[in-house]
């Protein structure tokens, strides 16, 4: 986890750095594809969105560093997206789903155990080869989340696929890994859909 630190005490010193913890903050947690979200505020004008992602981060990551970033901003509400990167390291299903079980440990000692909206995995065409291992990820992430009272799952794999049941190239960037601009859009619209996730 060392790799991760200097970026990570970046988020701790932005925290610190920010009004008091009220319990109004949204944040937003989770890999590179929150991290790159450079018109995250812009995109929830009206909400108290914070950015808190870090790049290459694993599910497993966020969970381990979840109490040093997350908790002390006493968020409102989580929105949450990793385990892409678990499973392009070679980890299997059942591993990020132990992390997401450390993940939902960690939120649920807090005090005030904000929900949490999780973020399909989506589907990056450079990640292709890894696709029914993703599919099964997503599956076994939704059934841990339907049973887990306060927390919710957002579909935006599907709404990222064709009509032939390939990614749309035009929602990722070059590296076809990461979002686009029009990616980030389709997100927000994905979002807005289910705000009852995280604006309570």
């Amino acid at each position: 986890m060392d790799w991760y630190e200097a970026e990570v005490r970046e988020l701790v010193e932005r925290c610190q750095a920010a009004s008091p913890a009220d319990n109004s903050v949204i944040v937003f947690y989770g890999s590179s594809s929150i991290r790159l979200w450079g018109t995250l505020a812009q995109d929830f004008p009206d909400l108290p969105v914070r950015n808190l992602g870090f790049g290459g981060s694993t599910l497993e990551a966020c969970a381990h560093f979840f109490p040093r970033v997350v908790a002390p901003c006493r968020p409102r509400s989580i929105v949450f997206y990793a385990g892409e990167n678990d499973l392009g390291d070679g980890q299997p299903p059942a591993r990020v789903i132990e992390s997401f079980r450390a993940l939902r440990r960690q939120v649920e000692a807090m005090p005030s155990a904000p929900p949490l909206a999780l973020l399909s995995i989506k589907p990056s065409p450079a990640r292709q080869h890894l696709y029914d291992t993703i599919v099964a990820t997503n599956a076994a992430l939704y059934d841990e989340v339907i049973r887990w009272p306060g927390a919710s799952f957002i579909d935006v794999h599907t709404p990222m696929l064709r009509a032939d049941g390939r990614p749309d190239p035009a929602l990722f960037a070059d590296d076809q890994l990461h979002l686009s601009s029009a990616g980030y859009r389709l997100w927000t619209k994905l979002l807005n859909a289910h705000r009852v996730a995280f604006v309570r």
